[in-house]
């Protein structure tokens, strides 16, 4: 049962090892958390749950899961939240942001995040965009 007090966000990533700790440490924020291995799983979550934040992994089952993932949760709820965390510029060289207004139309994610970033960074990063 979902307690009305806390607000939910909704990990998504195909590293089961990283999605677990990732529940850990943002229920230890004081978050009610939901998981999902992947960008299908997640999306049958989003036809019966409105997270009040998603936290998405970029690559999945595809290489631009995250993206596709991101666009289809701003689609179904604008008013949501969305970052983006991955290590693909430490794997690859790619660099992605969402500063421009040209990332933004096609990334529509509110924050990009490296993986591997601190706790009390994390923490606060989704403080800061839920408002809190």
């Amino acid at each position: 049962m979902k307690n009305i007090d806390k607000k939910t966000i909704l990990v998504v990533d195909d590293d089961q090892d990283l999605l677990q700790q990732m529940k850990i440490q943002i229920e230890g924020f004081g978050f009610e958390v939901v998981t999902a291995d992947g960008q299908k799983e997640a999306e049958k979550i989003l036809e019966t749950l409105k997270p009040d934040l998603a936290l998405l992994d970029l690559m999945m089952e595809n290489k631009d899961s995250g993206f596709i993932l991101s666009y289809r949760i701003k689609k179904r709820y604008p008013e949501t939240p969305v970052i983006i965390a991955t290590a693909v510029t430490s794997e690859t060289g790619m660099l992605f942001s969402v500063e421009s207004d040209e990332d933004k139309n096609w990334i529509k994610a509110d924050l990009y995040l490296e993986k591997g970033l601190r706790s009390d960074q994390l923490h606060r990063e989704i403080n800061k965009l839920l408002k809190m």
